[in-house]
């Protein structure tokens, strides 16, 4: 009997066969845990007819995995040596593979009610996820990420993790950490504890406006500092600035990443930075 297509041992035969090795520049890390793969499709709504959006497929492994729960996958794959791997352990399987940079992919088109479950190549996880936030029809992602990422995902205001990905992980919907993953769980093992998260994204709620979101990115460049002092570097008046912490009920002093969204939308609208 053959070993499953995630086992160290099927992993080393394909990437030898096929003269591969997992390029660190693209942020190859296999994954070789059946029940973390198991784990990650269930938390990820991987389910008969669902559109399943998977980024970096790599081997097919996560793929499989999905695309055998009855999931309709499409997958985004940008290196290229893989074409003749995914032949071969995607075979049989309806699965649309698209080549090119996940970055110039347009996630509008996607169809209404997609899922995004993927391990995320970490060297553009915030930019992805940031994509999958902004893409209507992207419902909820559920990623591999490194651990402090999913930290900083789920971190709530006044806590050490929060910034700008955890305020616009908050504009858009919810954060669930599913499970933290070991370095074993990959070949080759990363130098980082990882994890799976699981985003929701409420699509009822009206999108961000394009300048509360650079508001709030600019509030928590330097999240440690003041709030005034942060909103003093991108033009605003101190007075006015003074004013809108007043009118929200906010020190003056008060750290950024001591702030809760709602009180900085308020101080945004108070300085005229949207209606």
């Amino acid at each position: 009997m053959q070993a499953p297509l995630y086992s160290p041992v099927r992993v080393r035969e394909l990437l030898t066969r096929h003269g591969l090795r997992p390029t660190k520049s693209l942020g190859q890390n296999f994954l070789i845990d059946g029940n973390i793969l198991r784990a990650i499709a269930e938390a990820g709504g991987a389910q008969p007819e669902v559109p399943v959006l998977e980024v970096g497929p790599g081997l097919g492994v996560l793929t499989r995995e999905i695309a055998g729960r009855g999931a309709q996958v499409t997958a985004l794959e940008k290196d290229e040596r893989l074409r003749p791997v995914l032949a071969e352990t995607l075979a049989g399987l309806k699965v649309n593979v698209i080549w090119g940079d996940a970055l110039d992919f347009d996630y509008a088109t996607l169809p209404a009610g997609t899922r995004v479950i993927a391990n995320l190549p970490y060297y553009i996880t915030g930019v992805l996820l940031s994509r999958f936030m902004q893409a209507p029809g992207v419902v909820s992602a559920t990623v591999l990420v490194q651990k402090e990422v999913g930290q900083r995902l789920a971190a709530r205001p006044g806590e050490d993790a929060y910034g700008f990905l955890s305020a616009l992980a908050a504009l858009y919907g919810t954060v669930k950490h599913v499970r933290d993953v070991p370095k074993g769980a990959f070949l080759p093992a990363p130098d980082v504890t990882s994890s799976v998260i699981r985003l929701d994204f409420d699509r009822t709620r009206p999108a961000p406006e394009p300048a509360l979101l650079k508001f709030v990115e600019a509030a928590l460049h330097h999240r440690r500092k003041t709030l005034r002092n942060n909103l003093r570097m991108v033009g605003h008046e101190g007075e006015a600035i003074d004013a809108a912490l007043a009118s929200a009920g906010l020190r003056p002093d008060v750290r950024a990443e001591d702030v809760a969204l709602g009180d900085l939308h308020a101080v945004a609208r108070r300085l005229g930075v949207v209606r």
